[in-house]
């Protein structure tokens, strides 16, 4: 009885889809605007990986998406806290705090970004939003100048129209 059991059980499990298969599924369903319906499939990917940084980080991303920024902060520290050198998931985390105006929180998590990845020009026009929400027009400046010599089309623009 015990074999039986277990046979009738194995073609379950194979069947079963892979933490990648679902992260996946999840960005397809971002692409789509689906973003409740990839934060159920983030959330399997971590159920079956507990330790998928990146599925913590993207789940996060819709929930900031969402303007859930609380909870979306929780996931970026969870992916963080899985991997300290994982710079999205810090420069992701300065966007929801600038978002809920925390623009210090922000500016650090996007500097730690930068450290861990020197040429991350996302983060240095980031933290130059950031930095001009605080009135630092200097660091605005700087960091978009930064942003626009690592190859950001945005920062290019944005330094052109406000940085003279």
């Amino acid at each position: 009885m015990k074999k039986l059991i277990l046979l009738l059980f194995i073609p379950l499990v194979s069947f079963g889809q892979t933490a990648n298969e679902y992260f996946n599924n999840a960005i397809e369903k971002i692409t789509n605007q689906d973003y409740y319906g990839a934060i159920a499939d983030y959330t399997k990917a971590i159920e079956i990986d507990p330790n998928y940084v990146r599925a913590y980080a993207f789940r996060g991303d819709a929930k900031r998406l969402l303007n859930d920024y609380n909870r979306a902060i929780a996931d970026f520290t969870k992916a963080i806290e899985i991997d300290p050198n994982y710079d999205l998931a810090y420069a992701f985390r300065g966007d929801a705090k600038r978002l809920l105006k925390d623009y210090n929180g922000a500016i650090a998590d996007y500097t730690k970004a930068i450290e861990i990845d020197p040429d991350f020009d996302y983060a240095y026009g980031s933290r130059a939003n950031a930095k001009r929400a605080l009135g630092d027009s200097n660091g605005y400046c700087a960091d978009m100048k930064e942003a626009a010599r690592l190859g950001n089309d945005d920062a290019v623009k944005w330094v052109a129209d406000r940085c003279n």
